[in-house]
Formats: C-alpha cells, structure tokens, sequence
C-alpha cells in the first residue's frame, strides 16, 4: 500500500525539521520526505492541508488491562484507543495478571498485539517474581522473549538488598530498570498529605514517601552503575533530587503523568473518585515544578498513564475506590495544553511525546523500532496526523477506552488526531 500525506506542516522533533512537506509510505516505511520519488504513484492520498503531520506517539505507562482485568480493558479495545490518540508506541507495565514474569505471557501479550495491526506494544518484563519483591525474574529469558525493560509497576520493593541484586543484575546485562519512587510503609495513604487531605479525614501520603525512595534509589545506582528510568515523578521535592542525580551523571531519566502535570489536590473537590490516583495529585507548587521540569527537559517523557477502571470499581467511596483514570486518548491534547500555557511551543510539546520517550527506550526497540518517535527516510511510518486548531470536550462515553473515567471529563481541549498510521497501516481515521 502506497500512501501520500499531501500539504500537511511536517515537525519532527529528533530532527528540528519543521516546514510544510509531502510524506510518501511505501511497504511500511517512510520514501520521501519533502517530496515524493519520481516513480511514486500512490494507491491513497491523505488532505492534510492545515494539519501537523507528526512522528507517532510514544507512550511510556499504558495499562492494556489484559491479561486478567478484562472486565476493564480488551486488548481490542485500548489498542483502538491507543491511535485513536495518535499513539503508534506503548509500553505495557508488568502488574498483570497472572503478572508479566514469565516469556510464555510475554510472547502470547505480543502475539495478540501484532495481530491486531493497532499500536506497538513492549512489554515491561516483572522485577521480582509476582512483583512480590523477594526473588528476582529470569530478566535474561524475558529480554528475549520481547521485554524492554524490568520494573514493579506500583509494587515497592521492601527488601533493599533485593533491590540491589536487581540493579547489579540488570547492570550487568545492560537492562534498564523502570521504578516509581514510593517508600512502602510512607505510602499507604490514599491523597496527598496536606491540608485538604486533613479537611476530608483522608490517609495522607507525604511527599517523603516519594524523596525517602528516591534518596536510596539514586544511592544504590551510585554503587551498581544501573540504568534506571524514574515513573510518574510527582512533587517539586523529588524533582529536585532528580535534577541533582542527574548532574552528578548518573544514568538516570524519568517521565510525569499526564494527571500531575495538569492537576492538583483541590481538583478532589468532594471526594470526587475520578481523583483517585496512583501517584496522588499534590499541591499547586509541586504541579507548577513539574510543568517547569518538563519544559527545561529535567523530566524527559509526557506519559499517559492510561489505566482503565471500570464502573463498580470507581462508584465507592473516595478512599475505597480504585486508583486510576482513562488518559491515553487525551494525551496529545493534554501535552499542547501544556505546551500553549508554558511557551514552550509545539516542537517541544511535541517532544516530550515522541523523540524523547523514543531515547528512554533506546537499543530497546531493537532495529526495526528503531526509528520510533521520528520522521526519517527509511524508517518506520508511524505517524500521527492532527488538527491543532480544532478544539473538543471531553465527554467520557465517547472515549474509546473500556474504562470511561477520566479527571478531565468536561475539559475543552487543543487538538484533534486526524488519522494515525503504523507501519504504514492506516490504523485509524474517524
């Protein structure tokens, strides 16, 4: 199938490239870039006059909901509302179920993920066994069976000297180790600790449980060399910290959830259980540190953190409820929200969802990835065209997601994907 985006603003970030071009696909990759070949005779022409012709989302945090929590998420269904957000790249966390530790899962998850011609998916392999953090998985095996990288989704580890093992482990075999910084014990709570939690009568989490967890993360990386990527940072004290690991050089990068860069505290209104989220939204200052952290790229990557909930898991009281929220349809809008308030323009809004989080994952992607969050000659058509000037509501039952709760119900947002192309396939177009 040879397809022409025709007339559209090409921006590719990785590249600085930013002008109006033609995007000629030819068996699933990029052959003209600028201006087609001589020879090139499309079998489809895409009008994307007025449009950004984008390089394909990258999203780092994207629960698939399967297996084991279908009654929240088909494969079928997130997949679709993965490029119905632009997304041609995701990344699977472990906590499954059963959890993603052995390559049998691993193998069947990308199997029924490629046959479904949607996004890309890469699987996070499980840390520790069951994510029970005592002993370690067979990261060798689960490399090869398609993992990227190794982490414990929300699961803390409580055993530092396991923790170690881990990092010396994935050292050694040049595996990056994904974690959210949460101290077990700190982080039982279920909002931010502050002076709304205390109003409500909610179990706080202090941003302690964040720092205490980073301070010891960033000690055993100075020990073992590690590679380790920081999940969902969330307050102004954390970032801190990052900015300082990574001056002194450790091999560190971290990303922030579409959630904390948007929201606060306050937005919990009275007990509004769509607030209910893991990491729990913080006070403005910290929100305010995270928007500039990622402008000034001391925070790499803009993630969704799509996780579906269904409706009975959701309508119980604030505290009772399950943590999560539907994002990965809003993720472009949400980043050139960001992007429009914080003068940081759209190159770099742009960014931070493609080239950037496409450098996390580095020689992970493997060579025929590896051209992911880019526009390049040769590559790989992933590509995500869209409107920047068309504006939307969120209306929850019309997300294509299974899980319909999202924070940002009611928000008019900047952006509208127009058509979405992986490997050349035109995934969708509404």
């Amino acid at each position: 199938m040879k397809i022409l985006i025709q007339g559209g603003r090409v921006i590719d970030p990785a590249s600085n490239f930013d002008q109006p071009a033609d995007v000629a696909i030819a068996a699933g990759r990029i052959v003209g870039l600028g201006q087609a070949p001589a020879d090139f005779v499309p079998n489809r022409v895409l009008n994307a006059q007025d449009l950004v012709v984008a390089p394909g989302l990258v999203d780092l945090a994207n629960r698939l909901r399967e297996p084991g929590h279908e009654h929240e998420g088909m494969l079928e269904s997130e997949m679709h509302a993965a490029v119905a957000g632009g997304v041609t790249s995701l990344v699977c966390p472990p906590d499954t179920e059963p959890v993603l530790d052995e390559p049998g899962l691993v193998e069947m998850l990308k199997f029924r993920a490629e046959k479904l011609h949607q996004a890309r998916v890469f699987p996070m392999g499980a840390l520790t066994r069951n994510l029970k953090g005592e002993a370690l998985t067979e990261m060798s095996e689960l490399a090869e069976a398609g993992c990227v990288a190794f982490g414990q989704a929300d699961v803390p580890i409580l055993n530092t000297q396991v923790l170690q093992r881990a990092l010396q482990y994935a050292r050694t075999f040049h595996y990056a180790v994904w974690l959210r910084p949460n101290d077990y014990f700190l982080g039982q709570g279920v909002a931010a600790s502050g002076a709304l939690a205390m109003r409500l009568g909610l179990s706080g989490v202090p941003v302690a449980a964040e720092t205490v967890a980073l301070n010891t993360l960033f000690d055993l990386m100075r020990s073992t060399g590690a590679r380790v990527h920081v999940c969902r940072i969330s307050s102004a004290t954390g970032l801190a910290l990052v900015r300082q690991a990574k001056g002194e050089g450790l091999n560190l990068t971290c990303d922030v959830s579409i959630n904390s860069l948007h929201l606060t505290d306050a937005d919990m209104g009275y007990f509004d259980s769509r607030m209910r989220l893991n990491p729990p939204l913080r006070q403005q200052a910290d929100r305010d540190a995270l928007r500039e952290g990622l402008a000034d790229g001391s925070i790499d990557a803009l993630v969704s953190d799509h996780t579906p909930v269904d409706e009975d898991a959701k309508a119980l009281p604030f505290a009772e409820s399950e943590p999560g929220a539907t994002g990965v349809e809003l993720l472009l809008s949400l980043a050139l929200k960001w992007g429009m308030e914080s003068g940081v323009g759209l190159n770099r809004a742009l960014a931070v969802l493609t080239s950037a989080p496409a450098r996390v994952l580095g020689s992970s992607l493997g060579a025929l990835q590896s051209s992911a969050g880019q526009l390049m000659v040769g590559g790989a058509a992933d590509v995500c065209v869209f409107d920047p000037q068309a504006h939307w509501t969120v209306h929850a039952q019309a997300l294509k997601s299974q899980g319909k709760h999202t924070p940002f119900a009611g928000y008019e947002l900047p952006g509208q994907v127009r058509y979405t192309l992986v490997g050349g396939h035109l995934a969708y177009a509404p």
